[in-house]
């Protein structure tokens, strides 16, 4: 039986997806300040071998991969790629590519059922994807991390698809902790409110005072304050932590 106070290795390989920019960007950032292995993967490869010669200019080992979450075929390349990369293993598997500033906000009888299916597909589907290609790789202790939205415990009027797939993220990651657990692997959610990327910038004016009010904290959410939550559940700390959803919004909301 595996030691559950034995230290991680001193660098293990980290697979993220959705990682050219925002907050993807700051996780690969965070996990390759820590000496870990970073595969960079997103489906805009300038912006993924940005990321990645940033992790390098740091001194951190770091490889970009062009990769669609949707489609089964780039999954599967992407996780024997990452796992040649990281000397037969994937340690860590971030699931954070997701469409989220380019969703349509209108009410649920207008949403375009097409729109409906594109934003599944990358936000649900794509991790499911992800992670079934990368279990083959996944040793025991390996963690698998999935990103869904604190938005699921309140609600969002008009934005009905894109809290349904994250919904969806907090209900995969607990069957998938039942079933990974077997392999002693770990299977958790970060679900972070409202926070200051790019994507998050574009979405309305005054994007930095968006809900202050409301939490016990405040102050806006940075890239930074989440990325500690997944740097947590990709460690030793959190072993016997599996199928849980970690909320990080500065106290706007209490579950």
């Amino acid at each position: 039986m595996p030691d559950p106070t034995a230290a991680a290795p001193a660098a293990r390989t980290v697979l993220i997806t959705g990682a050219a920019g925002g907050l993807g960007r700051a996780f690969a950032s965070g996990f390759g300040a820590r000496g870990h292995r970073v595969v960079v993967a997103d489906v805009n490869l300038a912006g993924a071998e940005e990321t990645a010669a940033q992790l390098r200019a740091g001194g951190a080992e770091s490889l970009a991969l062009e990769t669609d979450v949707t489609d089964a075929a780039s999954t599967e390349a992407l996780a024997a790629r990452a796992a040649e990369f990281g000397g037969g293993r994937i340690d860590v598997v971030l699931n954070n590519a997701a469409i989220y500033a380019t969703v349509t906000r209108t009410p649920f009888e207008d949403i375009d059922p097409a729109e409906w299916d594109l934003v599944m597909n990358v936000n649900l589907k794509g991790p499911w994807l992800v992670t079934r290609a990368a279990s083959p790789y996944l040793p025991d202790g390996g963690r698998v991390i999935n990103l869904s939205s604190a938005t699921v415990f309140s609600g969002s009027e008009n934005w009905l698809h894109y809290v349904a797939s994250k919904g969806g993220v907090v209900a995969m990651t607990r069957v998938l902790a039942k079933e990974l657990g077997r392999r002693n692997i770990t299977v958790n959610t970060i679900a972070p409110g409202f926070t200051l990327t790019e994507a998050s910038y574009g979405l309305m004016d005054n994007a930095e005072n968006y809900g202050v009010d409301r939490g016990a904290l405040k102050r806006a959410s940075q890239p930074q304050d989440i990325v500690g939550a997944a740097l947590f559940l990709a460690g030793p700390d959190s072993s016997y932590i599996t199928g849980q959803t970690l909320v990080v919004d500065g106290g706007r909301q209490f579950i």
